[in-house]
């Protein structure tokens, strides 16, 4: 019997978008509590080419050559392994794949112990190019808005509001019932209302906007980006126990990811986008041949939304 073999994205050497090639490979064969999935779609984050950027960063997930590229998919339950419940063949899930998800099959465990290796259920009513961009940036949207704990009482301000994590916790802040101040480009503007945010201009003189649009005051904040929300809002008088950090690490200040979420996060997400609630704009869909120009996009850092792989 011949062996079955799928497209996969691999590096073998560590470095840019130059480095990503797509090469027919064996496909992988699910061991004991182990389900394969048919790949569907595979969603991009900046972690994605961060990880693989250069062999210490690459070492301090796990990774070494040769290595897959993404983390997000989505797709169709095909082979259930031994000692498995709770999935079938033909079953649609949504989960993570460490470095290893722009790929026709991937292999996960079905108990979905660890964030980086696992299997959801797609809740009906879900696209698979939608739930493939859920995992990493919904779970790092709900970590960062547990740190803070927005209410109805709360005027936040985000900073890098459009981005991939933007978008969710931008609506999560929303639905918490807060009001939300979004930082962006001028262009980013209309994005940034459809989200629920009111939209300012990062950059210099940022604190000043903010004052005018929210007299009344910021009490939360979240910095997606870098630092200069962080600061901005420490100049507006929010406490450093009510400030969030994403991309940094600042004294005093909490910094939350995807390992920090809530318990029940990402199901709680998926409802929200099944519900009508949450929705989450793709800004680009590619073919895994153009996993490049993907990956280029993605990492200018200025694209209103999620890009995703489709296979």
């Amino acid at each position: 019997m011949q062996q079955q073999s799928g497209r996969a994205v691999q590096l073998d050497s560590y470095g840019g978008p130059d480095v990503l090639d797509v090469r027919e490979v064996p496909a992988p064969q699910a061991g004991p509590g182990q389900v394969r999935v048919r790949v569907t779609a595979a969603g991009l984050n900046p972690m994605d080419w961060i990880m693989t950027a250069d062999a210490e960063t690459a070492s301090r997930f796990g990774l070494s050559l040769p290595v897959g590229f993404g983390t997000d998919y989505a797709g169709v339950v095909d082979q259930v392994g031994a000692g498995v419940t709770g999935f079938a063949p033909g079953d649609r899930v949504f989960g993570s794949a460490l470095s290893r998800a722009v790929a026709d099959f991937v292999v996960v465990d079905a108990a979905g112990e660890v964030a980086a290796n696992e299997a959801h259920h797609t809740p009906d009513g879900v696209d698979d190019r939608t739930a493939a961009t859920l995992s990493i940036a919904g779970r790092t949207a709900s970590a960062a808005i547990a740190a803070v704990d927005p209410g109805p009482d709360d005027t936040v301000l985000i900073g890098g509001a459009g981005g991939g994590v933007g978008v969710f916790a931008v609506q999560l802040a929303r639905i918490a019932g807060a009001r939300v101040i979004g930082t962006g480009s001028a262009g980013s503007a209309d994005h940034l209302r459809e989200l629920g945010a009111e939209p300012v201009a990062y950059g210099d003189g940022l604190a000043d906007r903010v004052r005018a649009l929210a007299p009344g005051g910021v009490t939360a904040a979240i910095d997606l980006h870098g630092t200069e929300t962080v600061q901005t809002a420490r100049d507006l008088g929010v406490p450093d126990g009510r400030i969030c950090t994403v991309a940094a690490q600042i004294d005093g200040v909490t910094a939350a990811n995807g390992a920090t979420a809530p318990a029940g996060a990402l199901g709680e997400i998926a409802r929200l986008v099944a519900d009508g609630r949450l929705r989450v704009p793709v800004a680009a869909s590619f073919p895994i041949e153009k996993i490049r120009d993907a990956v280029e996009l993605q990492a200018e850092r200025h694209v209103r939304g999620k890009v995703v792989i489709d296979l």
